[in-house]
């Protein structure tokens, strides 16, 4: 049974994977040449979804992750507009609910292993990437079994879907990784 720190957590991180959705990431880079005063934030081709998916496995733990992560899909699956393109149980045939699947085992993966010790950059970052790579995982499975009929449009599928957004992925773990570690800091735990 959940405590009510968990259902706090829970819904934290119910509230930021929506807003996640629908929040591009990008990352400030300083004009060239450099006395100009202009900053340009370059898309990194990713929303912050998967970094709400991560922060509260690192701060809430796994029972708090999994939680909103299943918060999540259930009202997506109700037709609350929470998903990119909406939601509804025609979800299920898109191709990327595989990886909205992953979230649930995700966000546990990454909240066990982040609890586990005190918090230091590196154990945050290898929970977060093992986090990242069950969703990955999931959804690679969920686009196999999609298309088991038609092996021709897997290898696109898992290229548009997993090795294309890794990058961006990767660099919102960063993010996320040092932010979870300050925010552990100051909380004490």
């Amino acid at each position: 049974m959940a405590t009510p720190l968990e259902l706090l957590w829970a819904l934290i991180g119910l509230l930021l994977t929506i807003g996640g959705t629908f929040l591009e990431a990008s990352i400030a880079s300083p004009s060239w040449p450099w006395n100009s005063a202009a900053i340009h934030a370059q898309s990194l081709g990713v929303t912050y979804q998967i970094g709400a998916v991560l922060l509260v496995g690192c701060l809430g733990g796994k029972n708090a992750g999994a939680l909103s992560q299943i918060a999540y899909l259930v009202l997506g699956l109700m037709w609350l507009p929470v998903f990119t393109k909406g939601g509804g149980l025609d979800y299920l045939k898109e191709p990327t609910f595989g990886y909205l699947l992953g979230f649930i085992p995700g966000a546990w993966v990454c909240g066990w292993l982040a609890l586990q010790a005190s918090p230091r950059l590196e154990f945050l970052a290898f929970s977060c990437i093992c986090g990242l790579l069950t969703v990955h995982i999931t959804g690679l499975s969920y686009l196999a079994l999609t298309y088991s009929f038609n092996q021709d449009l897997l290898l696109p599928a898992a290229m548009k879907f997993s090795v294309q957004p890794l990058p961006g992925q990767m660099a919102v773990v960063c993010a996320v990784t040092v932010l979870s570690f300050i925010l552990r800091q100051l909380m004490f735990y």
